[in-house]
């Protein structure tokens, strides 16, 4: 429906995954953590939408496994993107078993889910061992994980965000660290990517 622009895109992610501005960084920040690791992690991307941003990532792992629940858009990324390490699967990742990963990207999807769905999530994200989390989220001051009815929207505009590591989530990690962080224009909040280490 094209509610989140993009009109000449059969389907689009969003400013967030097309905006220069926004997505260069962030790819650099990836691409050098992938870079550390040899380029021998296996990927598992929840939520990779249209794959604008995951199709400049793949070869820099051992295997890219990209998962999205709309099920068009996933066939019709198996036919534009082609690479021997890429993997495309249609699940629904706060119902379905996820596959076996090193690293587990989610770019702005949790912000859309309700609290329930986050949670049924996080309990799978503890069986790997990095977690790179992008969110858009309020500047400033904000109340962590107001809860939603899932879909298009999200939380800023109760000024809120989502935070893994507060109530109720408490999601336990070894370690943390910000590896890009996107001031929106007109205090329209910030779009801020964490690495988390999971015990």
């Amino acid at each position: 429906m094209n509610l989140w622009g993009g009109t000449t895109f059969d389907f689009y992610s969003g400013i967030g995954s097309h905006d220069p501005k926004i997505i260069n960084p962030y790819l650099e920040h990836l691409i050098v953590f992938l870079e550390s690791h040899n380029n021998s992690l296996v990927v598992c991307d929840l939520g990779c939408g249209d794959f604008n941003i995951g199709k400049h990532l793949a070869k820099y792992t051992k295997k890219y496994i990209a998962i999205d629940i709309v099920e068009k858009l996933i066939n019709r990324n198996k036919k534009i993107f082609e690479e021997d390490n890429l993997e495309f699967y249609c699940l629904d990742i706060a119902k379905d078993k996820l596959p076996s990963a090193d690293c587990i990207i989610i770019r702005q999807v949790l912000q859309h889910l309700s609290n329930s769905e986050i949670q049924s999530i996080i309990k799978k994200l503890v069986n790997y061992k990095y977690i790179i989390l992008t969110e858009h989220i309020p500047l400033g001051h904000f109340i962590p994980n107001k809860d939603i009815i899932s879909g298009q929207g999200i939380r800023l505009k109760e000024n809120s965000g989502v935070d893994l590591l507060v109530l109720p989530f408490k999601l336990k990690v070894k370690d943390q660290k910000i590896l890009d962080e996107h001031i929106l224009e007109n205090n329209k909040g910030r779009i801020l990517t964490t690495l988390y280490e999971v015990f």
